[in-house]
């Protein structure tokens, strides 16, 4: 069995869970909320404040990863966004839901696993997961800002909006503390640097407990009788088709195009063919813009990666 299939496997595997417990009511009804609330204030900024710190500063600064990585997503953001528009101009909300879902990666929750599982004891690996999520916030702040000033002219207020959302962000905040301890070359007492890892490797089941109720719960969203209709199945395809196929192809030519070595290439490909993350869920389920297409893109995205990602493994790493 390909090893990508292991972390995918347990992926869904929580996902499923999660959403049995909720079905069978084992838990309260807004269980799902209170985990979210812990894997992003505590566990996930724990996990990159620790990962980041463990790793010299010289195998987080790649500055051609970094850029290879930043320019795809936005390219593929900003194709999806403009594509949309075409289609339904009118609807800048959507447009901006729909282009999040479609670049904001689970490089958190099933790439660090992920990276774990495909490259044993390196911790180039999980530096590139670590990397590759902060990144990612970096768009996610970009469509809450388009969201927040949505059809203002005010770019004082956008620079304001993207500036608070950054500074009170946790995981941005664990991530500039992680890069500095990097940076000067501190290393955490062992019964610290323990605890904050410890708190941190919960993130990953925590989250995916969280998204299998999330998506036990999406019905209550569906206005149609049908499962899915073709509007949303036209939305799915198309999101995901840009998530896991091209923004990954995108990322590899620029990699290339920047000489970045091949192992790390490896590992960006990897992490921009993950599926669409479960924070766009909620940032959707607060906007009350595309709720049910975002979290059935999750879920289909998902199973799509346990054919898309063991070929890419093997054209990567053959």
């Amino acid at each position: 069995m390909p090893a990508v299939l292991t972390p995918l496997l347990a992926v869904f595997g929580i996902m499923l869970i999660g959403t049995l417990v909720q079905k069978t009511k084992l838990l309260p009804f807004e269980t799902d909320q209170v985990l979210n609330q812990y894997v992003y204030y505590i566990a996930f900024p724990a996990i990159m404040l620790i990962t980041l710190a463990q790793t010299p500063i010289n195998d987080i600064l790649h500055w051609g990863y970094i850029a290879g990585f930043s320019a795809a997503m936005l390219i593929s953001y900003l194709i999806t966004f403009s594509v949309s528009l075409l289609v339904n101009p009118t609807q800048r909300t959507v447009a901006t839901m729909r282009a999040l879902n479609a670049t904001f990666g689970n490089t958190a929750f099933i790439g660090m696993p992920l990276m774990a599982i495909l490259f044993p004891g390196n911790q180039l690996a999980l530096a590139a997961a670590a990397i590759a999520s902060l990144l990612s916030v970096l768009i996610f702040a970009v469509a809450l800002v388009s969201l927040e000033v949505l059809g203002s002219n005010n770019q004082t207020s956008a620079i304001k909006v993207i500036s608070l959302a950054l500074i009170r962000n946790p995981i941005v905040v664990g991530s500039f503390i992680g890069i500095s301890l990097s940076a000067m070359t501190v290393t955490l007492p062992d019964s610290l640097a323990l605890i904050i890892k410890q708190l941190g490797m919960t993130s990953s089941p925590c989250a995916l407990f969280a998204i299998g109720m999330v998506l036990a719960k999406s019905g209550q969203y569906q206005t149609s009788k049908q499962l899915i209709n073709y509007q949303q199945l036209s939305d799915i395809s198309s999101i995901n088709m840009i998530k896991l196929f091209i923004q990954p192809f995108i990322t590899y030519l620029l990699m290339k195009s920047l000489q970045v070595e091949p192992l790390l290439i490896s590992m960006g490909v990897m992490l921009a063919a993950l599926p669409t993350a479960a924070s766009v869920y909620l940032l959707a389920q607060r906007y009350q813009t595309q709720v049910i297409t975002s979290a059935q893109g999750i879920l289909f995205g998902t199973l799509v990666t346990f054919i898309s990602l063991p070929l890419l493994e093997a054209f990567l790493l053959g």
